[in-house]
């Protein structure tokens, strides 16, 4: 019975990301015409200061499915270890993609196409190996881990780093490199996951019937989750505004990732009940997204054109086209007769004047 329960709780938290995937992938796109069409009006822009954003209704759009989808995102936290939850979100990278080169123009050229399906790849062979969490069933057990001396140590590392990021690197390199603004969101997104991952549990047993509203810990992740979630926003609308959308997305998914397995592995421990073909088929699925990522964000401005093929492939395809226009001019000359109209015409004339002179 327990089995079942099991995977029925799998099933909810994989719909439940997957859905939450489509919403965020929208909510990029979305945000991004509302941008553009402040930027049009002569509007102080949000890479520079700005906040008009907050006064048009296509960004609010976007922020509601964004909404929608970190709820179906929460939801499937507290179904699913979050090894299965995230890798997920690389779906939100191939929605946005495919709906930014609809929607906002933003050419996707082969290198992306193929960038794409290996972060798709990837992100399942990391579903197929991902580690198992341990089983946090209460708030207890929950503040016990949040104890741990090493997530302590990460949770300080994280802050002192946004820290500098933000009043640092941010004035200086915001707008010239785009991992300064996506470092932040990655970073304090690794704790926003606990957060989550800790109010799951607080509402499973509130739903328990148990008095987890007069736990401290509770009101405290609650807290905690809003401001984490108020920085990423911001610093995310701050990217999208100076760089594409396209190169923003899956740049934002590899360091979250990347963040979030790491603060998971420190928190719950999950490495350590890994056999090592998982930790083969993790490490490889992540390669393979990263793989997906440089496709995507190295080759972005490089039309694909047959001039960019190996040697090999282009003096293939001279002799090929050698041998087509080869195959053209024989079939012509089987076509054709012998002899020339000028020549025919010629010809009956020696004709005619041989037989007047007899």
């Amino acid at each position: 019975m327990e089995g079942v329960s099991g995977r029925h709780d799998f099933y909810i938290g994989l719909g439940l990301a997957l859905s939450s995937s489509i919403f965020i992938g929208g909510s990029f796109i979305l945000k991004k015409k509302g941008l553009l069409k402040l930027a049009s009006r002569g509007s102080i822009r949000a890479g520079q200061g700005g906040h008009a954003y907050l006064r048009e209704w296509l960004w609010w759009a976007g922020l509601l499915s964004m909404g929608v989808g970190e709820a179906a995102n929460f939801a499937a936290y507290a179904f699913a270890p979050a090894t299965l939850v995230t890798p997920l979100g690389a779906l939100s990278v191939l929605v946005s993609a495919v709906l930014s080169s609809y929607f906002l123009n933003e050419h996707l050229n082969v290198h992306g196409k193929i960038g794409c399906i290996l972060s798709v790849l990837g992100s399942t062979v990391m579903v197929i190996h991902a580690p198992q969490g341990e089983e946090v069933s209460s708030l207890e057990s929950m503040a016990e881990k949040l104890k741990d001396p090493g997530f302590i140590a990460f949770a300080v590392c994280v802050l002192v780093s946004s820290i500098l990021l933000i009043f640092v690197a941010g004035p200086r390199y915001g707008r010239s490199n785009v991992l300064v603004y996506v470092l932040v969101c990655s970073a304090i997104g690794s704790l926003s996951v606990s957060c989550v991952k800790g109010l799951g549990i607080t509402l499973k047993e509130l739903f328990a019937g148990k008095q987890v509203l007069k736990e401290p810990l509770g009101w405290i992740l609650l807290i905690c989750l809003v401001i984490c979630i108020s920085v990423q926003i911001n610093y995310l609308n701050k990217a999208l505004d100076i760089f594409n959308t396209s190169v923003v997305t899956p740049i934002y998914y590899v360091l979250f990732t990347t963040a979030v397995m790491t603060c998971s592995a420190i928190l719950f421990k999950e490495w350590q009940h890994m056999v090592l073909h998982n930790i083969i088929g993790t490490i490889s699925g992540f390669l393979t997204i990263v793989s997906g990522i440089f496709l995507l964000h190295a080759f972005r401005d490089i039309p694909f054109t047959p001039d960019l093929l190996p040697l090999f492939l282009k003096q293939g395809r001279a002799d090929l086209h050698t041998f087509r226009r080869g195959a053209e001019k024989h079939q012509s000359c089987l076509h054709q007769p012998l002899l020339g109209p000028e020549d025919i015409h010629n010809g009956s004339q020696s004709v005619e004047e041989e037989g007047e002179s007899v």
